[in-house]
C-alpha cells in the first residue's frame, strides 16, 4: 500500500471513530450542569428570554441550565467568552441580534460569528417599538424627525451600547434624515431604559416587551413598531412603513450557539430539546404574553439565517456610515 493511501485510510478511521464517539456520548449528554452565557446585563427583556428558556431546558434535560450574565462592549465579551469555551455541549451563548452587526463596526473582535460557532437554533423574534418620553411633544414618528430638524443637537436617544440594535435604530434615523440627534449608550437596557423613563433622554427604540406596560401606562409613547406587521399586543401603534418612513426594519431576534467545535450530534441534541421547550404551553404562553413570538430552526437555516442577517447589516452599515464610539 502507497503512503498516501495508507495516510488517507488514517483519516477516515479517524473521522469514523469520531463519528462513532460524537454518536455515543450524545446518548448520555447531558451528564452535569450546563452554562448559558447571556452576553447582556441582567433585568431586560432578553435576559428574562434566555432565562426562561435555561429554566425549560433545565426541567427537560434533568441538569441545571445556569444564565451566567456576561455584559459589555455590545454583547462582544459574552459572545467571546462563548466562542472560546470547551466545545462539549456544556456552554452554550444566547445570541442577539448584536452578533450580526459588530462585525461591521468593530476593527478588532475576538471572536468570528461564522468560524467560531456552531448554531443549534433560532428561539425568539421580538418588534421594536421607537417611543419619546412623555415630555416630548411629538404625537408621530414624522413629527419626531420634523422636531429634531428644528432643533438641531437638542434630543438624544438612548441605546444599550454601540452595535446594539437600538443603537443602529437611531444611527439609521439621523443618516436618513439628516438629523442632529445626540446618541448616549448605555451599559446595558435597564439603565437606558431608567434613562428614557426619568426624561433624562428623548427617545429609545426598545423591544415591545419592555416597553409594553409603559406605554400602557402612559409613561412612554410609541411612535413606530420599526417592522413590517404591527404588534399583536401594541395593535393601535403603526409600522414605520405606515408612519411615513419606507425600509425602516431593526427586528430583535435571539437564538442559542455553541462553540463551532461542538460534536454535532450534541448540536441536534441540543436542537430538539430547544424546540421542545418553544411548543411548550406554559413557555409559549410566557414569551408571547409578553409580546415575545417564540421561532425555532434546525441549526442549519439558524447559520443561513445568521449569513443573510451579516450581509444585510454591513450595508446598512456601510451606507449609514455608522462607527463604534
Amino acid at each position: 500500500m502507497q503512503a498516501g493511501s495508507s495516510s488517507s485510510t488514517a483519516r477516515w478511521v479517524s473521522v469514523l471513530l469520531a463519528s462513532f464517539a460524537g454518536a455515543a456520548f450524545a446518548q448520555t449528554f447531558p451528564t452535569k450542569p450546563l452554562r448559558m452565557i447571556l452576553p447582556f446585563a441582567a433585568g431586560g427583556s432578553t435576559d428574562m428570554t434566555g432565562r426562561a428558556i435555561a429554566q425549560k431546558l433545565t426541567e427537560q434535560l434533568g441538569q441545571p441550565v445556569i444564565a451566567e450574565n456576561r455584559p459589555s462592549a455590545g454583547g462582544n465579551v459574552g459572545f467571546e467568552a462563548g466562542a472560546k469555551a470547551s466545545p462539549d455541549g456544556y456552554t452554550i451563548t444566547f445570541a442577539t441580534t448584536g452578533i450580526s452587526i459588530s462585525p461591521s463596526l468593530y476593527v478588532r473582535l475576538g471572536y468570528d460569528p461564522l468560524r467560531d460557532f456552531a448554531p443549534i437554533s433560532r428561539v425568539a423574534t421580538m418588534h421594536n417599538v421607537m417611543t419619546v418620553h412623555s415630555s416630548v411633544p411629538a404625537k408621530t414618528l414624522k413629527e419626531f424627525i420634523a422636531l429634531a430638524r428644528a432643533h438641531p443637537g437638542k434630543l438624544n436617544f438612548s441605546s444599550n451600547g454601540a452595535g446594539t440594535t437600538n443603537h443602529l435604530a437611531g444611527e439609521i434615523l439621523k443618516h436618513r434624515f439628516k438629523l442632529d440627534l445626540v446618541h448616549v449608550p448605555y451599559k446595558g437596557s435597564v439603565p437606558g431604559l431608567a434613562a428614557v423613563m426619568g426624561g433624562e433622554v428623548d427617545m429609545a427604540v426598545l423591544p415591545v416587551t419592555t416597553a409594553l406596560p409603559l406605554v400602557r401606562q402612559n409613561r412612554l409613547r410609541a411612535l413606530a413598531i420599526l417592522s413590517d406587521e404591527r404588534s399583536p399586543v401594541l395593535p393601535q401603534v403603526p409600522t414605520s412603513k405606515e408612519a411615513g418612513v419606507d425600509d425602516y426594519v431593526i427586528t430583535f431576534w435571539a437564538g442559542i450557539l455553541a462553540p463551532a467545535a461542538t460534536p454535532r450530534e450534541i448540536v441536534n441534541v441540543l436542537n430538539v430539546e430547544i424546540r421542545r421547550a418553544l411548543a411548550a404551553p406554559d413557555l409559549h404562553k410566557r414569551l408571547t404574553d409578553a409580546g415575545i413570538e417564540p421561532a425555532s430552526s434546525t441549526p442549519d437555516a439558524f447559520a443561513a439565517f445568521i449569513r443573510q442577517e451579516l450581509t444585510r447589516y454591513a450595508k446598512v452599515i456601510k451606507d449609514a456610515n455608522i462607527k463604534a464610539e
